[in-house]
């Protein structure tokens, strides 16, 4: 898989704006399923030019509603997966900085 082809969008979340504070700051990002905790660490170091220590990844699970005007109808959100990218002290990636 292409590292462009990795990262689908940053997550910009209160959660994720209160990692990036720390000393060794966090990044959240929607990731392709296919996408593996290597393929991740490439992508942001290529896509961000940043030094990567740790990736966490987690798969969302999809969730239900119902909806109101069709008693019967169920609909399903699409399951995902989340990935937790910390970089080195002192490497920021720009897109998350000054967003609140």
């Amino acid at each position: 898989m292409h590292p462009y082809e990795v990262l689908l969008r940053p997550l910009i979340t209160e959660k994720s704006q209160w990692l990036v504070g720390y000393s060794q700051p966090q990044y959240s990002f929607e990731v392709d399923h296919r996408a593996t905790k290597p393929q991740v660490k490439e992508a942001v170091e290529i896509a961000f030019n940043v030094s990567v220590t740790r990736v966490n990844i987690l798969i969302i699970a999809a969730k239900r509603k119902k909806n109101p005007r069709a008693r019967t109808e169920v609909q399903r959100s699409k399951q995902w997966k989340k990935a937790i990218v910390q970089v080195k002290e002192g490497d920021r990636i720009a897109l998350f900085e000054g967003v609140k």
